[in-house]
């Protein structure tokens, strides 16, 4: 008897087929070898270049697309959709379009704005925030978001460094206008988020938006003429427009509360988290309750998270993937962890380097500048070793500067770094590369630190406290303390020959004049100047060291 294979002969493939096929299965795993991340960076490089070239196509049509554009647009095509949700109440497209509307048809009548000009913005986290915002920039105007923890000088010179013809004021932040309004510039038109006023010569908004109309106003108020029209001052940290670009839904809370994060998480089925460091450490921190890993949750954004915090927050909450990133408001370059790497802030190759030119350079940390050879070049640090970041600043990445100061804008610029005629941006942070192009955070150089998820100033926390009558000299500086994230406040005095440390007085100086999060939680007190240079410079050494640690 025939076998079956005789009756019905099977097809031979050419020899070229298997070839072929032992070949891709060889490339296959050459690559898992060799370049184990490389489909995961070509689909971050594909989606940052779809992002850059439709925005070159809005420069070549003389478009200019702004967060406020995108609402407006969304706003027709699904009026119904929820964008806010904000203590249980729904505030949807349509809402927020007509309220804004309201705003600007409050300001069109009462005030005398030109497109162009400017108003600043104090208030916290609720829905009139996004409803004056788009209201103003309807209108044309610039908005400049200060930040409410500020208080009296810093909060003066955020106002007078964006020069604004109205100051908008939220009806919980009484308290800090009536510090700051007896200096306040004169000819600012100060409103409040409120019916009532028990201030002298300062407007009410609330009673006017009601009576107010919905009718939009004309559209070519609201255009940006070019991508170097200034649309917004931001001195605040956080993100804006995320929400919009996938017409999402917004959950929006007063306060963070780490007790009822995730119980509003599955109340409102929320999918995307945006956090900072310290938020999932509060999170961690809570009572282990039963079912904590029954939310929608899918994906975190944000930055500062500890590895340890990161590894725990993942067992302990479920399979959520975090997008730990690096950024600045005003900086011109910007990394994000696609892949998932614990601890670090995004990766980079050959290609993302030629979009976004960067560079990590050796820096002196007893003189506090970057580090130049005998050609007055300066150099590269090699990999695992920490480094300032700087980006390279051209027409395709600019760098626009600071508001009312000419000076901190070329501060942070670096000229001639490689070759004459180059410019870079200074970060003034220290970052690390290591063999695998995973890069991290490391610190923060200057006089800036981070703490509670805020940057501290330490010139502004040194020029409060010597204003007391028995301190001669304050230096302030962050250190880093267990389990927290960043670096609290050390503030380091010299007394007046003479004179006491007064504790009292010292605690009512710094939380009348500073935020909450800028206030020093460390007092050292030095005997004298000198040795107060020679502990400054032992703590140089002390980071130099830790810096040549990293491996």
């Amino acid at each position: 008897m025939r076998g079956w294979e005789e009756l019905y002969p099977l097809p031979v493939p050419p020899s070229w087929v298997s070839g072929a096929a032992v070949g891709i299965l060889s490339l296959h795993f050459i690559q898992k070898l060799l370049f184990p991340y490389f489909w995961a960076d070509l689909r971050y490089l594909l989606k940052v270049l779809i992002y850059g070239l439709r925005m070159e196509m809005y420069r070549l049509q003389g478009r200019v697309v702004t967060v406020l554009d995108e609402f407006v647009k969304l706003a027709e095509k699904q009026p119904h959709k929820p964008f806010l949700i904000y203590e249980g109440t729904v505030h949807t497209y349509r809402d927020v379009d007509r309220r804004s509307n309201r705003i600007a048809q409050v300001f069109l009548q009462h005030e005398a704005l030109k497109k162009g000009d400017t108003v600043a913005l104090l208030m916290g986290n609720e829905p009139d925030f996004i409803h004056v915002w788009f209201g103003l920039a309807k209108l044309g105007c610039v908005v400049a978001f200060l930040n409410f923890n500020v208080r009296f000088r810093s909060l003066l010179h955020c106002v007078s460094s964006c020069e604004p013809k109205i100051l908008v004021v939220g009806a919980d932040l009484l308290g800090t206008l009536e510090e700051i309004l007896p200096k306040l510039q004169k000819d600012v038109s100060v409103w409040i988020m409120a019916k009532d006023s028990m201030f002298p010569n300062v407007h009410t908004l609330l009673d006017k938006i009601e009576a107010a109309s919905e009718d939009p106003v004309p559209v070519n108020r609201c255009s940006a003429n070019n991508l170097k029209s200034a649309v917004l001052y931001i001195f605040t940290s956080g993100t804006t427009g995320t929400d919009l670009l996938k017409s999402a839904t917004c959950v929006l809370k007063k306060k963070f509360s780490a007790s009822q994060f995730w119980g509003d998480c599955r109340r409102y089925n929320v999918t995307v988290i945006q956090y900072i460091g310290e938020l999932c450490r509060y999170l961690c921190n809570q009572p282990v309750k039963e079912g904590e890993k029954n939310h929608k949750v899918r994906l975190a954004v944000g930055n500062g998270v500890r590895n340890d915090v990161w590894r725990e927050f993942l067992e302990r909450f479920g399979a959520v993937k975090i997008c730990e990133f690096y950024g600045a408001t005003e900086g011109n370059i910007c990394f994000m962890n696609h892949t998932g790497k614990i601890g670090s802030v995004g990766r980079t190759n050959f290609f993302y380097k030629l979009f976004f030119p960067f560079d990590l350079i050796k820096y002196d940390f007893q003189k506090d500048e970057p580090i130049r050879n005998k050609h007055g070049w300066c150099e590269k640090v090699k990999k695992g070793e920490a480094g300032l970041l700087i980006s390279k600043v051209n027409a395709k990445n600019p760098f626009f500067g600071y508001a009312g100061n000419k000076r901190h804008t070329e501060k942070k610029l670096l000229c001639e770094v490689f070759k004459k005629g180059d410019l870079y941006f200074n970060t003034g942070d220290l970052m690390v590369q290591d063999h695998d192009n995973f890069l991290y955070f490391w610190d923060r150089i200057g006089d800036t630190f981070r703490w509670k998820g805020e940057n501290v100033a330490t010139t502004e926390v040194s020029d409060v406290i010597v204003m007391l009558d028995f301190i001669q000299e304050a230096n302030v500086y962050g250190v880093s303390v267990p389990d927290h994230e960043g670096k609290a406040g050390m503030a380091s005095l010299i007394l007046k020959h003479n004179a006491s440390l007064d504790l009292e007085q010292m605690y009512k100086q710094v939380v009348t004049y500073l935020p909450s999060y800028a206030c020093p939680l460390f007092l050292r007190v030095q005997v004298s100047c000198i040795i107060a240079c020679v502990y400054k410079h032992l703590r140089n050494l002390s980071t130099e060291r830790t810096k040549k640690k990293w491996k």
